[in-house]
């Protein structure tokens, strides 16, 4: 069956569409959504809500806006990025330091991730402490700045203005 047709009977709401597309697209939809809240039993759990949240909402899906696979990955993106924010996730994973992550992506069998994760902690090292803190909760932990500021107890513009000048000296470190 071709994908328009497939998508067009999973639209009203075909069961067997919508077991045909499940089969196609879940492994990469939480491969994605793993990658990003780094944890493969919540990835599963995220996953399986993205695909109820696409069959309750097929309608939405407009095929002169782009493909249905990238329908999907924007909403299963968006929803782990929701739960990598929410206080629960970040609860978790409070105490853990940027060299548990840089570990996780070491040690990945993705080679995907162990290309992105190559010198990673080399660059950091070279960081002084604040940039390192700054780094941390915006790129590991996915604090937004406005949390990144609470939790650090400095100006919401101190964050931003260190934000900036830190990636910039990690873009600098990383290019010489």
């Amino acid at each position: 069956m071709q994908l328009e047709t497939l998508v067009i009977e999973f639209q009203k709401k075909d069961p067997l569409a919508f077991e045909k597309l499940y089969s196609m697209y879940s492994e990469n939809i939480c491969g994605v959504i793993n990658t990003i809240v780094k944890n493969s039993e919540l990835s599963q759990e995220i996953c399986q809500d993205v695909f109820v949240k696409i069959w309750n909402n097929s309608d939405k899906y407009n095929a002169s806006k782009g493909r249905f696979f990238t329908w999907i990955l924007n909403i299963a993106r968006n929803a782990a990025i929701d739960e990598v924010r929410s206080k629960s996730y970040k609860n978790t994973k409070k105490n853990l330091s940027a060299d548990y992550f840089v570990g996780i992506l070491e040690d990945s069998t993705n080679l995907d991730n162990k290309i992105d994760a190559i010198g990673i902690k080399k660059f950091l090292v070279h960081l002084k402490d604040k940039c390192v803190q700054i780094i941390e909760l915006l790129y590991f932990k996915g604090y937004t700045q406005k949390e990144a500021s609470e939790e650090l107890d400095i100006p919401i513009g101190t964050v931003k203005t260190r934000n900036r000048s830190c990636i910039s000296q990690l873009r600098k470190n990383v290019l010489n």
